[in-house]
């Protein structure tokens, strides 16, 4: 319907490639069956064309397990939490049937991927919403290498805590990662009572809002705790999303080192080592692990209540997020991770325009919470313009007393600090946190794929509590001072 190419010459000024040279070769080196019980469903492929995917995506209520006993009616893609993974290959055509048979409409948005403004599922802006019943064709080429996902834009808060949410993997054969054994790993959360029933998506009224809503189940791969094998020594590659509404995810593995070397859209510019790892909701990550430990060893991986604002960590216990069972084969002792480096160009940000943002937390007459950004819930009435080529800096500030995870659809950014400088080492977002309180700048470049972009912070209840704005992109304009709100 909308298969529309990137022009490559701005594909080559906003996303730079991987270095040109021969990929480095890799073989297995897990036991068989080392990620069986975490291994996600893939989304089969209808078309023959090897450079497009062409699947089926239904949108269905259906009974899911995510620990045993722990039984639920969830919403559900293609009938599993999370939805299928849709893996494909840099410059291909992805083509979605989606059918929706909830009882109330929805849309898919395809978080991180720079496609068409229609392709982006917003309702009412980008393509009105899939009423129950009804379809709807994505169609779209994916230009830039990553982990991204995929989840619903209506009543986001609600329909994605009640299980909607997949992984969308695009890969490169060019790219220069010395290992064979990778798995993608979906971090949520869900809430289901005593009875088997979901959790009313407003507990809590505005106060739960304010916070935003946690599950009481925490998920890899739609379930609780599941279990991965790993032989000591050799290296496993991790790709990460956290798509949870609103947990953010502190990762620890008990002092074995972790070497972080992608993120929102790709490769970094150079591999980083980690003791933790966070990721806000939204937020990918690309790690190699290369546990040393005795063969027949276990290791819980852990994510420790990160504070996000108050609630967030008073009174909140250590979550088990998967075991690690070592293997009893002897220790691998013959890898090390080869020399990687990404060409990322830093966007200049001299002759760039200020656009200078507040997240905002008032209390109404009646007592509810409500999110603004510059004090305006959903800044209807003032969105953010833009032109094609145009280079803007965003002074984000949180005067709020609750983390936000900011999200621009449709584009990348590079975040700078506090002095202007970006940050080291370069890589491509599309989420970063701002913390509560303090402030967030990040410089974006825009392309030419004119349309109403969204931006919002993806604590999916905060959206919905009006944390959320648009930016017009291809509307003329002289005076630049119009973007800026002091």
């Amino acid at each position: 319907m909308f298969g529309v190419r990137l022009n490559p010459r701005v594909c080559a000024v906003v996303f730079a490639g991987l270095a040109a040279a021969a990929p480095v070769s890799a073989q297995s080196l897990q036991p068989p069956g080392w990620d069986r019980d975490l291994k996600l469903a893939e989304a089969p492929d209808r078309n023959p064309d090897p450079h497009i995917v062409e699947i089926d995506l239904d949108a269905r209520i259906a009974p899911v397990e995510v620990a045993p006993g722990v039984r639920a009616d969830a919403w559900t893609y293609n009938g599993g939490i999370p939805g299928p993974l849709i893996r494909l290959h840099v410059g291909d055509r992805l083509i979605v049937h989606f059918s929706n048979h909830l009882p109330q409409p929805t849309t898919v948005h395809w978080h991180g991927l720079r496609l068409p403004i229609q392709m982006d599922g917003v309702p009412d802006v980008s393509q009105p919403p899939v009423p129950e019943g009804g379809t709807f064709t994505y169609d779209f080429v994916v230009p830039d290498a990553g982990l991204y996902w995929y989840h619903p834009h209506v009543m986001s808060a609600a329909q994605v805590g009640f299980g909607l949410y997949g992984a969308l993997l695009v890969e490169d054969p060019k790219e220069q990662v010395n290992v064979a054994d990778q798995t993608v790993l979906v971090l949520s959360d869900i809430g289901i009572d005593n009875r088997g029933k979901l959790d009313s998506p407003d507990s809590g009224g505005s106060t739960g809002m304010a916070f935003g809503r946690e599950g009481s189940y925490v998920l890899v791969n739609g379930r609780v705790r599941p279990r991965l094998v790993a032989r000591s020594g050799a290296p496993q590659r991790w790709r990460i999303v956290n798509a949870a509404k609103s947990r953010y995810f502190q990762i620890d593995l008990d002092g074995q080192a972790m070497t972080r070397i992608g993120g929102d859209g790709g490769l970094l510019e150079h591999p980083v080592k980690l003791d933790t790892l966070v990721l806000a909701a939204g937020e990918r990550a690309d790690i190699i692990i290369a546990p040393a430990l005795k063969p027949g060893a276990e290791l819980e991986v852990l994510s420790f209540p990160f504070n996000r604002g108050y609630g967030s960590v008073e009174y909140r216990a250590v979550e088990n997020l998967l075991t690690l069972a070592i293997d009893t084969q002897a220790p691998y002792t013959g890898w090390s991770l080869a020399p990687m480096h990404r060409a990322i160009e830093p966007i200049s940000t001299e002759g760039a325009t200020p656009v200078n943002i507040e997240f905002t937390l008032a209390q109404r007459p009646d007592g509810a919470f409500e999110y603004g950004i510059n004090g305006v819930p959903f800044a209807k009435d003032h969105p953010i313009t833009a032109t094609p080529g145009e280079t803007q800096v965003w002074t984000i500030v949180n005067k709020t007393k609750w983390s936000h995870p900011f999200h621009l659809h449709g584009f990348f950014f590079q975040v700078l600090d506090d002095k202007g400088r970006h940050v080291q080492p370069l890589e491509w977002k599309d989420t970063v946190n701002v913390p509560l309180e303090q402030t967030v700048r990040v410089v974006v470049r825009y392309d030419d794929r004119p349309g109403s972009w969204m931006f919002h912070c993806h604590i999916l209840d905060h959206a919905d509590g009006g944390l959320m704005g648009m930016l017009d992109l291809g509307v003329p304009h002289a005076d630049h001072s119009a973007h800026s709100t002091h």
